[in-house]
């Protein structure tokens, strides 16, 4: 691995120490990303979290704030949630997350889904534009998420939808597409193009360079990351390795690495550090390397990418520490 990088998306809300001193043993900071999600601990307590790691691991973690949807529709909504946002950046975070309950979650008063394009969130966007804050953002889900099980891409994919076919779009008509939600996301961006905004998971559009490469060049004031996306990039360099390279070679000041490790404390401490010392160096060998590799998402082989090493510097560590306001 690189003698210094950046895990640039895990969800850390306890505070477990094997995790952190993973990341000394190997020199990486992190960031943490603070989201309104109903099984995690309120955004207050993540934040309280993060501080006390960051006492005792100085200069190691940065984070991201968030807001509460659930009185989107209620009086002075946007007043609240600004005032929200402004806490939790003056108390350190670097940035703004929104998460996929926009387009799943929320509908307005004559039964329309509630997305991320909404003229109520307007006043929330406006504000980041005009004291130039840095919005993050989660929007729908992969597109395996919308396909009948036999189609999906990945198995890792396949394989939760099958257990878990609540969440399985495919079976759930009523719920917006999957274009709906890609092309709100693009909405919001078109109204905004002066925001600052980074498409988490490959704008999730994962599976097609394409598409993301498209987001990239229509809106040059955003970047992409990676979490919980790799498995894709090398599923299309089975077939399309130089079209992969070729991507994150011309995208290299845009694309930020992150795993989307997330510690909540429903998994031991020790198998957190675990994971992601092995997501690391398996991620890691992939850009770096020209090894011939397999992962477990699905069948087949694949080769690294051999990536020039300051284009790796760039996606696993510059380009997170200019966006993230990260010391070292």
């Amino acid at each position: 691995m690189l003698p210094k990088f950046i895990d640039a998306h895990v969800h850390f809300n306890t505070l477990s120490e094997q995790k952190m001193e993973m990341a000394v043993k190997h020199d990486v900071s992190l960031l943490s990303i603070n989201t309104n999600i109903p099984f995690f601990i309120s955004i207050e307590e993540q934040e309280a979290v993060i501080h006390q790691l960051q006492k005792k691991y100085p200069g190691r973690l940065q984070y991201i704030t968030s807001f509460d949807f659930k009185e989107w529709g209620k009086p002075g909504f946007a007043k609240r949630a600004i005032q929200q946002l402004e806490r939790g950046l003056a108390n350190g975070a670097v940035g703004v997350k929104i998460w996929k309950d926009l387009g799943f979650d929320y509908k307005d008063k004559n039964g329309n889904w509630v997305m991320i394009d909404d003229p109520v969130f307007e006043p929330i966007f406006q504000y980041l534009v005009e004291n130039d804050i840095l919005l993050i953002g989660h929007q729908g889900e992969p597109r395996n998420c919308w396909l009948p099980l036999e189609e999906m891409t990945v198995d890792s994919d396949r394989d939760y939808f099958r257990s878990h076919p609540e969440y399985h779009m495919y079976l759930h008509r009523e719920f917006p597409s999957y274009e709906d939600q890609m092309n709100a996301r693009d909405n919001m961006m078109k109204k905004f193009p002066q925001l600052r905004y980074v498409g988490l998971h490959l704008f999730s559009m994962e599976w097609s360079i394409a598409e993301v490469a498209r987001r990239l060049e229509e809106y040059p004031n955003t970047h992409t990351d990676l979490a919980e996306r790799v498995c894709h990039l090398q599923l299309q360099a089975m077939d399309n390795w130089q079209g992969v390279r070729d991507f994150c070679i011309r995208y290299q000041d845009r694309i930020i690495y992150g795993t989307d490790v997330i510690d909540d404390g429903s998994v031991e401490a020790g198998e957190i550090a675990r994971r992601l010392e092995h997501l690391w160096q398996f991620h890691f060998q992939f850009f770096a390397t020209d090894q011939v590799m397999s992962a477990p998402e699905f069948k087949g082989s694949f080769k690294g990418l051999n990536l020039p090493r300051e284009v790796v510097e760039k996606i696993f560590y510059t380009n997170a520490k200019k966006l993230y306001q990260f010391s070292k």
